[in-house]
């Protein structure tokens, strides 16, 4: 992945939503309003939540429907300002379908550290929900992709450059994993900045089944091309060239 020094096409302090991070935005958003519109046991949001133990014993979409729920407005409003922010930037870089492919391949590798994680320590019973894991590989992307771009935070009103504004986040995650609990899963933002670095250091497990997949639809349709070469030859052989004695 090519690194750029700046972001291109729009002003870093006020960006356009570009269409998958609207689409992302506007269904989290709306999963969140029927959230507190229906709140259990008016319908039972638990099973969307990601519990390592009932994933382990076959409850695999949690690591994709957790993304999607979130226990309260600032929780809410954070995650999707910083996809707004920094989301934005990478969609332009890496295109739109490739953007919604890293997205959940983040999403769904920090789900899996978080189970893991969580297995390992004894507390699978635990539910995380969030899109945090997946915003945190996006911002290792914007890191990684503008290393030098400003970035003005608001609490300290200071202007950093984004590697410098990620090495930092990275390191404060890997210190609060090791600390006391305090209700949010580091581990998850861990595991989302892990994938995504090795998504766009080419390592990416996905990419390799990708790479496998796209050789076997090769390999397939060279043998019905093959086969129906040698059907064709048959059908405009002249008669009775094919009969030997």
């Amino acid at each position: 992945m090519p690194y750029r020094g700046t972001i291109p096409s729009y002003t870093f302090s006020v960006p356009g939503f570009t269409r998958a991070v609207k689409v992302l935005v506007i269904v989290t958003c709306s999963v969140w309003v029927l959230q507190y519109l229906l709140p259990p046991p008016r319908l039972p949001w638990g099973w969307l939540y990601l519990f390592p133990v009932e994933v382990v014993h076959g409850a695999v979409w949690q690591l994709f429907s957790y993304l999607f729920l979130h226990a309260g407005f600032w929780h809410l409003f954070w995650n999707m300002f910083g996809l707004w922010m920094f989301g934005v930037a990478v969609e332009q870089a890496l295109g739109t379908k490739q953007f919604y492919f890293f997205y959940f391949l983040c999403g769904v590798g920090a789900g899996l550290i978080d189970v893991l994680a969580h297995l390992a320590l004894g507390t699978g019973q635990v539910p995380t929900i969030g899109a945090s894991g997946a915003i945190f590989g996006v911002l290792l992307a914007f890191g990684m992709m503008f290393p030098d771009q400003p970035v003005f935070l608001l609490i300290p009103p200071v202007s950093i450059k984004a590697k410098w504004l990620v090495l930092g986040y990275g390191v404060l995650e890997f210190l609060f994993t090791l600390g006391a609990s305090d209700g949010v899963s580091h581990f998850a933002h861990l595991g989302g900045m892990l994938f995504a670095f090795l998504y766009l250091r080419g390592a990416s497990p996905l990419r390799g089944l990708r790479r496998d997949y796209d050789r076997w639809r090769r390999r397939r349709l060279q043998r019905r091309f093959e086969v129906y070469m040698r059907k064709r030859d048959r059908h405009n052989d002249p008669p009775g060239e094919n009969w030997m004695n």
